[in-house]
């Protein structure tokens, strides 16, 4: 069964933005959780830039594909749109990764638009987003 814990100490938060190829200091206030099968790290989810009541980021790293259950995408979602009360959840996925974009969608999440040379390297992103009424994880 996956682990979910919460990352008090920064650690996970850095091995997701190193996993990603920037620092996380880029990211200013947030909050990660980590997944292991108890002897690894499985992937990291960071939830930053959030305004209450409205909006939050996901950053989602998860080198190992084991990391994700419906438990552990039940109390992500819950977090986000119970506990914290967010109407929204906004993810951003460069357009090279279409296996994320294909994973993220499947979660639930809708594309919404396209930020041309967003990334340093100047690739595209697409944007993502998914309202609370609109969550099946919940």
């Amino acid at each position: 069964m996956t682990e979910i814990w919460r990352d008090r100490s920064g650690h996970i938060g850095q091995w997701v933005c190193q996993g990603l190829g920037f620092d996380v200091r880029e990211l200013g206030d947030h909050l990660t959780y980590g997944f292991s099968d108890g002897k690894k790290m499985l992937g990291g989810l960071i939830f930053h830039d959030g305004k209450p009541k409205q909006n939050v980021w996901w950053t989602i790293y998860a080198p190992d594909k084991h990391w994700c259950s419906k438990r552990v995408l039940k109390h992500m979602f819950g977090l986000a749109f119970k506990e914290m009360r967010f109407r929204r959840i906004s993810i951003l996925v460069s357009v090279s990764n279409a296996a994320c974009l294909k994973f993220v969608q499947k979660l639930g999440f809708k594309e919404e638009g396209l930020l041309r040379a967003y990334r340093d390297n100047g690739e595209d992103c697409y944007l993502l987003g998914m309202l609370k009424d609109e969550c099946p994880w919940l």
